[in-house]
């Protein structure tokens, strides 16, 4: 089974006093997908590239902390858990055929859940249930990768794994054969993208210019799972660990005779990248009152948590925002929206 096998590899070498690592893991299914950006351009519509957003119905072009509140502005939520109204997206991956032209990947959903596309959301503790996490506060915000790269860098917490026909691979997440870049062979189970946030808060700022300076990884064991590992002083606060996990279809593309004829791999991001290093993931926090801090403190596991309030899957999937740019974001294209503005 593909969760439990992800689960295995997310716990290798860790373990908590009952013997398993206790993490939240839910859907939350597409909300929209459009070429807005609050979070790096602000206002801007349409913004430079296009975007997956999942989460809080409010979610628009600009939300502004200082008169945005996500849990008041939203009347539903795309996500397993009716409390989070948080909002999370991640560029989209498209399919370059032979002739120029591009085809969105599909996406499907982490084995075990139901959702229309989206993104699988974990929300990891300390691996000690005796060390205790701070959950984030109103208007906090964060950002992951770096949409403009375009070479190796050193996030290393925002890969690929190219999947197996059936259950998944043993290695620890993003850990070899995992990679910053984009498979180069086709994968008989998809590929999947994780982009892993950082466990360690100034404690001061919900925000930063480059929208990262106030988080950091651990000063050690940042390589582990969970808010583990030690903290530096600039950044003394151990928050959850939020991880994003998005399952691209590429097997409907598995086919010789569409692949490029020089034997390259013919994905780009909506970045207008093909290495893969440009993939990113955002993060608004948005969760009702101290609904967070409940379910960390409880160590809730898996999409059921006696803390929270849990919504259906179909109730779920109801909960959907219309495009704001009037663009053609599933046929075939001669070019991925905003490419030129990307270039």
């Amino acid at each position: 089974m593909q969760w439990i096998s992800l689960a295995l590899a997310l716990l290798v070498g860790q373990s908590s006093a009952q013997g398993v690592m206790e993490m939240m893991r839910f859907q939350c299914s597409q909300l929209v997908i459009d070429r807005l950006d609050p979070l790096v351009n602000p206002g801007l519509i349409p913004s430079p590239h296009l975007h997956q957003i999942v989460g809080g119905n409010s979610f628009n072009a600009s939300m502004d902390p200082a008169d945005h509140d996500l849990v008041a502005g939203s009347t539903c939520t795309s996500c397993t858990f009716t409390e989070d109204f948080s909002n999370y997206w991640t560029a989209v991956l498209y399919f370059k055929a032979r002739n120029g032209t591009y085809k969105r990947v599909p996406q499907f959903v982490s084995e075990g859940l139901r959702a229309d596309g989206g993104i699988t959301v974990y929300y990891i503790p300390a691996p000690d249930a005796a060390t205790k996490v701070t959950a984030f506060k109103p208007g906090f915000r964060m950002l992951v990768g770096d949409a403009a790269a375009r070479q190796k860098t050193d996030v290393r917490k925002v890969c690929h794994r190219c999947m197996p026909k059936t259950g998944d691979n043993s290695n620890v997440n993003c850990g070899a054969p995992d990679s910053q870049e984009l498979p180069t062979k086709m994968c008989d189970g998809g590929i999947r993208s994780v982009i892993t946030f950082p466990t360690c808060w100034d404690g001061k700022n919900t925000d930063s210019v480059d929208h990262q300076s106030h988080v950091s990884y651990p000063a050690s064991g940042d390589t582990s799972v969970g808010a583990s590992g030690s903290c530096p002083t600039t950044h003394p606060v151990k928050i959850p660990q939020v991880m994003l996990e998005v399952m691209w279809d590429t097997r409907v593309f598995n086919d010789p005779e569409l692949w490029p004829e020089d034997g390259s791999q013919p994905f780009v991001w909506s970045t207008g990248d093909s290495s893969g290093y440009s993939q990113h993931g955002d993060y608004v926090f948005g969760w009702k009152d101290d609904s967070l801090q409940r379910a960390m403190n409880s160590r809730c596991n898996g999409a059921v948590c006696s803390a929270l309030k849990v919504q259906s899957s179909e109730d779920a999937m109801k909960c959907t925002k219309p495009r704001v740019n009037a663009e053609d974001y599933d046929g075939w294209v001669t070019e991925i929206p905003g490419m030129a503005m990307s270039a």
